[in-house]
């Protein structure tokens, strides 16, 4: 029996809801992460290879904007 692997993240002590948790930002969040990481990593080390400061820029992109923006803009 095969099942889906469904990624639940918790993210406790924040202060952008009354519960002080947040699971659904989050979540999504990973989700948009990973999705980001898969096209933007094997670029960001194929320019790494000419220009290394931008590589590093491409491949830091999904963890300092996509997640944070994702998971900033849904408060539960």
């Amino acid at each position: 029996m095969v099942g889906a692997f469904v990624p639940v993240c918790v993210q406790c002590g924040t202060r952008s809801n009354p519960c002080r948790c947040k699971v659904v930002g989050s979540t999504l969040g990973f989700v948009a992460f990973a999705a980001a990481a898969v096209v933007e990593w094997p670029v960001g080390a194929l320019v790494y290879l000419f220009r290394h400061m931008k590589g590093r820029r491409i491949m830091a992109h999904p963890a300092t904007v996509v997640y944070p923006s994702v998971s900033n803009a849904i408060p539960i």
